[in-house]
């Protein structure tokens, strides 16, 4: 239960710390959020846990391809937040990466690669 809970709690600030870094600077906020820290995270605790080497590579394989339909919701999010409010941007944003996250998935299948 321990170790449970320093793994919670050493996740959790890797998320504080760059929400503080952000309200700092905008440009080193971004670039920090921008650096794979939460899937660097998660292949270490996969590793320390002993998980075998296939699941750790699928991890970071799988990670990859679900990361590309997430990249088009940045720039929308900062066209459509000052238009529109917070709220219902983010919501606009997340509406939008599921639809592309979807096409994209059906795109991959053709190319034997399946998300879904």
């Amino acid at each position: 239960m321990t170790y449970l809970i320093i793994k919670y709690l050493l996740t959790a600030l890797a998320i504080v710390l760059i929400s503080e870094i952000a309200k700092v600077s905008d440009k080193v906020g971004g670039l920090v959020a921008a650096l794979p820290i939460i899937t660097i995270i998660s292949l270490i605790w996969l590793y320390a846990e002993h998980q075998p080497t296939a699941k750790i590579a699928n991890h970071a394989y799988y990670t990859f391809w679900y990361v590309i339909p997430t990249l088009p919701m940045f720039p929308v999010f900062a066209l459509l937040l000052p238009k529109f409010g917070f709220w219902p941007t983010l919501t606009a944003c997340i509406l939008l990466t599921v639809v592309l996250f979807y096409g994209y998935a059906q795109l991959l299948k053709v190319f034997n690669i399946h998300l879904l």
